[in-house]
């Protein structure tokens, strides 16, 4: 089709603005999909996506629609993930847009994630058209949220496209507006061939799909192609489009947005963000800027609850690897937990998820570690040094300087949760940046805070001081320097590597006590008293003690004098004493899975 008549557009919202539902709307009502066929949340394929009604992969699909002036035009809808986990992802979807459907929930208004996916397309230079969904609900407020809107965009406040996704109500309207207000695209037929990456799937009978959208030139089935950034060639073996199921094509114009399989083994070849263009003499010079690595933000480990399922682990990790490219392991060895991997993913709902999938896809049964960052070690040899496990850290002496990872973080809350937020903030270590008002009743707030300092529960602790009603976002900002400190948890006198964390100086006493106190609760009564010790190096700085069992060695004295019980007892101290040297503690694997739960509420054991 001329590139007059073709649209490129994504829909960007915060997770549960219906975005899911829009598409289906538009699927329906451009007949792309019949009504016997339609279900809810259409372009979602994991059952994990459609359980929790959210986004995790991007799709596309093209539309076909008969505008009002009669004239047929093609819509490419690319529905983006909307986690800050999948950030690059969603921008390199953009990439690949012309405009985007600035989608806001009408009784909730402009969330943190709003405003991310807003500033990345503002600055991809797209077309925006607002949109207020959900305006059949008794408790929206159109005309408040679209104030907030207008004075964030600097347009007028009828501007703004108000509709029901679920409904289908002021959709039509939308789909014309589509069609007057995004730009064709703008790229170059006779050049040489670029094509955009923005998505890649595993398929176990025929490799790797990739999605792209051409940018410049065109792609023709059976035609010798490379991927730039790997530098992997091979042949265009089926090209097609998404209609919204797979349909091959002989060849993909100027600003076409379709599906390329080639033969590629991984995923890891055809990465997001790459350019594909002809092989030899006829391909481009140069690729499309934009293209970085995904880079692992937070670390864990992860360790098959029955040691022997380590090998189907090892399997089940590659599988799906090929699907999930920014996923990155390796094999390690706990002494308390015995063998596993230590994984690297983009953030904590990208481990969750890449978990769950281990245990539903795979039948597997998993114990995950805390979750921490990856610090930058400025030895006393003038060497740098990256850790990403604590028990990797050398010996304080050694080091001259700790880096760790800092982040952006942008909180949008109601005014009257300011003060509980900043002091939230401020217990972890962040420093306020900037403060702007998006409405009378609203305050978007940016802090600078250690990464370290959120993966664990600052998201739940956000949520339940501001009542639900505080939305999160961040971005990293790089390695800043710290007082950091291992502290490590000894059992009788022996370090145990699956507690052994890093933290900041000030917070290490309080580490300490709480891993401590909820050992003893967890660790059955052995025959002698069992230390169980935080420790900083050599330093001792909290210490509890799990009880001997005790026979009533007493008991066969009946009255007599003092000096026969103390004789009795400091005879079974003495034997005590000797089972503690010989002795080894035995800690059941429930405890390590119980004490590894960040808040969990221990009882004691009966």
């Amino acid at each position: 089709m001329d590139q007059a008549h073709q649209r490129a557009i994504a829909v960007i919202a915060h997770i549960d603005h219906g975005k899911s539902t829009l598409s289906d709307r538009l699927l329906q009502l451009t007949g792309t999909v019949s009504d016997r066929d339609m279900r809810e949340q259409f372009l979602d394929r994991m059952d994990l996506e459609r359980e929790r009604g959210i986004t995790i992969k991007a799709a596309a699909v093209r539309m076909a629609y008969r505008a009002a002036d009669g004239d047929t035009y093609q819509i490419n809808l690319i529905d983006t993930p909307g986690h800050v986990d999948f950030n690059y992802e969603v921008s390199r979807s953009l990439a690949a847009c012309d405009g985007v459907l600035l989608l806001v929930d009408a009784a909730q208004g402009i969330e943190a994630q709003t405003l991310t996916n807003l500033y990345l397309a503002l600055d991809a230079g797209l077309e925006i058209i607002p949109v207020l969904n959900k305006i059949d609900l008794p408790a929206a407020q159109p005309d408040k949220y679209a104030d907030e809107i207008a004075s964030l965009l600097g347009c007028a406040r009828d501007d703004i496209y108000r509709i029901s996704a679920k409904t289908g109500e002021g959709v039509p309207t939308l789909l014309e507006a589509i069609v007057e207000k995004i730009p064709p695209p703008s790229g170059e037929v006779n050049v040489p061939l670029r094509a955009l990456v923005f998505d890649s799937v595993y398929d176990a009978y025929r490799g790797v799909i990739a999605y792209v959208r051409v940018v410049d030139g065109a792609l023709s089935a059976r035609e010798p192609i490379r991927f730039m950034a790997t530098g992997f060639e091979g042949e265009a073996d089926e090209i097609g489009i998404m209609a919204p199921e797979a349909r091959p094509v002989k060849r993909l114009e100027t600003g076409e947005v379709g599906y390329v399989i080639a033969g590629v083994k991984e995923v890891s070849l055809a990465k997001v963000g790459d350019t594909v263009t002809h092989a030899g003499r006829d391909g481009a010079s140069e690729a499309l800027h934009g293209y970085r690595e995904p880079k692992p933000m937070v670390f864990a480990g992860i360790y098959p609850i029955n040691g022997d399922d380590f090998p189907l682990l090892r399997d089940a990790l590659d599988k799906l690897k090929l699907n999930d490219a920014a996923l990155v392991y390796e094999p390690e060895s706990s002494g308390a937990l015995g063998f596993g991997f230590r994984c690297g993913f983009l953030g904590l709902l990208h481990m969750e998820i890449v978990r769950e999938r281990l245990e539903r896809e795979f039948d597997l049964e998993l114990i995950a570690t805390a979750p921490s960052v990856g610090y930058e070690l400025e030895m006393t040899d003038g060497v740098k040094k990256l850790i990403r496990n604590p028990t990797d850290m050398p010996d304080r002496s050694m080091i001259n300087d700790i880096s760790e990872p800092y982040v952006s973080v942008m909180i949008v809350t109601p005014t009257e949760y300011v003060g509980t937020i900043m002091g939230l903030c401020q217990e972890r270590r962040g420093e306020l940046k900037e403060m702007h008002y998006l409405s009378p009743e609203r305050v978007e707030l940016r802090y600078h805070v250690p990464l370290g300092e959120i993966i664990f529960d600052f998201f739940d602790q956000l949520k339940s001081r501001t009542k639900g009603y505080a939305s999160l976002d961040y971005e990293p900002i790089g390695m800043f320097s710290s007082e950091l400190v291992r502290v490590d948890v000894l059992l009788n006198g022996q370090p145990v590597d699956a507690f052994s964390t890093i933290v900041h100086r000030d917070k290490s006493y309080d580490y300490g006590k709480k891993m401590t106190d909820r050992l003893r609760k967890l660790i059955p009564r052995q025959m002698f008293d069992v230390p169980i010790q935080a420790a900083i190096g050599s330093r001792i700085i909290a210490r509890e003690t799990v009880r001997a069992k005790r026979k009533d060695v007493t008991a066969k004295c009946y009255g007599g004098d003092i000096t026969r019980k103390r004789k009795l007892i400091e005879k079974q101290k003495e034997g005590k004493k000797r089972m503690k040297q010989i002795g080894t503690v035995e800690v059941p694997q429930t405890a390590f899975i119980e004490a590894l739960k960040i808040d969990a509420d221990v009882k004691e054991p009966g």
